[in-house]
């Protein structure tokens, strides 16, 4: 016997709402962390660190999330050590968001034209003073609307986590849908929650870029 779709399925809904954006948001402070390290790497003069970030990123952008899942949640296991699906979720996803943070701050770096660099050693301004004060503000604009573009991507891709047992609000659509047998209803009325959470993060990004660009 099917239940009636109701508000009680959508509150359970919004409870898997809240793990998307959790999830999303662990996802992005560790990515950021890692992707910061990976930049740094990556326009380092040491060619070695730079090699060593450039064949992390390509090996993680070439392998899909799933998989990254699988490797952090199973591999584990396979090594003798007990990881709660939580754990591995923060640390797959946080290696997969570095991958392409990481990448996208290296490229708005290297945008930022040369004779801003010549000028500020001209300036008499160390390296890491240039990049502190000249180069990184320049490359925040031009980073921004990838990296807001990358994350609203992220809270997308945070549908994966079901599958180590974690009930985020894909899965909670899926139980309801298979309780209820409507799932043109259900999954709307998920689309329209990741729309909720979405369509803010756009609107803030273009908010940012205006007053960045001033």
């Amino acid at each position: 016997m099917f239940q009636q779709f109701s508000f009680n399925h959508v509150l359970y809904m919004l409870t898997g709402l809240g793990w998307t954006i959790g999830l999303a948001a662990i996802a992005l402070v560790g990515g950021s962390i890692a992707g910061s390290l990976l930049t740094l790497m990556r326009v380092s003069s040491n060619p070695v660190l730079s090699r060593l970030a450039q064949f992390y990123i390509f090996i993680v952008q070439g392998t899909p999330l799933l998989v990254t899942l699988f490797i952090a949640y199973f591999g584990a296991s396979y090594l003798g050590f007990a990881v709660a699906p939580l754990t591995a979720i923060a640390v797959a996803f946080s290696f997969y968001a570095a991958a392409f943070l990481g990448d996208i701050w290296r490229g708005a770096i290297q945008s930022v034209p040369a004779g801003q660099s010549e000028g500020a050693h001209a300036l008499g301004l160390s390296r890491a003073h240039a990049m502190r004060y000249i180069i990184v503000p320049q490359a925040i604009r031009i980073a921004t609307p990838p990296t807001v573009g990358f994350f609203v991507q992220l809270i997308k891709n945070t549908s994966l986590a079901s599958v180590v047992g974690i009930v985020e609000l894909t899965r909670t659509s899926q139980i309801v849908s298979n309780a209820t047998f409507k799932p043109l209803e259900v999954y709307l009325t998920a689309a329209l929650f990741y729309f909720l959470v979405c369509f803010p993060i756009t609107l803030f990004s273009r908010s940012l870029e205006r007053r960045l660009s001033v």
